[in-house]
């Protein structure tokens, strides 16, 4: 019998699963343990540090789904889905990135901060310690591009004026949502995320791939 796919797909709204969809970017939290069947344990993190990385070594090596030492990789369809479970840019494999991500930190918090200290206010902002992802309310109109919200019960990506639903590893059609500007909705990516977003960090979607 072919073995179930790994628990290592994350979603927008912060859970972790089992699916065949295949991601652009792979993500640290530290080493995670699977049992026989590639179900996680308890933990879902082992360190603050979570990070975005590359699917391919910056050496050029593939790590594979199980690296033989030093961490567990998650997936993520694209950056905005990474970003909104409360990962930021790796500095090692994605220093152009990470760069930018500091300058538009800067911008948005008014201070350049050290990586720790940025994970920290980041790791208080998108998950308490029972695992439940930190959400908070907004209006639509107040929201900028590749923010991840929580409508009709399913997470949407906010990309101009129009709102892309996010189910089962792709985007549906977007739908415009100028009839709501003034409505409140559930955020899911961290609000400390959210303000770097509006501070003009450019983010890498796939919704080139929506219906």
């Amino acid at each position: 019998m072919a073995r179930a796919h790994l628990q290592n797909r994350v979603l927008p709204t912060g859970e972790i699963v089992s699916a065949p969809f295949r991601g652009a970017f792979t993500g640290n939290r530290g080493i995670l343990t699977f049992d026989e069947h590639g179900r996680l344990g308890t933990s879902r993190w082992k360190h603050q540090h979570w990070i975005v990385c590359d699917l391919v070594h910056p050496r050029g090596r593939y790590h594979g789904p199980q690296p033989a030492r030093g961490w567990t990789p998650l997936f993520f369809l694209d950056e905005a889905i990474a970003l909104a479970a409360g990962h930021r840019p790796c500095a090692y494999c994605r220093p152009k990135a990470y760069r930018a991500w500091l300058e538009a930190w800067t911008k948005a918090h008014g201070q350049r901060p050290g990586h720790k200290e940025m994970d920290a206010v980041l790791h208080s902002a998108r998950t308490k310690r029972n695992r439940v992802q930190v959400r908070h309310q907004s209006l639509l109109s107040d929201l900028p591009n590749h923010t991840f919200v929580l409508t009709e019960g399913r997470p949407h990506q906010i990309l101009d004026g129009s709102l892309f639903p996010y189910e089962n590893g792709r985007y549906g059609t977007g739908i415009s949502f100028d009839h709501l500007r003034n409505a409140p909705v559930t955020v899911l990516t961290p609000a400390p995320t959210v303000a770097v977003l509006a501070a003009g960090y450019k983010v890498e979607t796939s919704l080139a791939d929506a219906d």
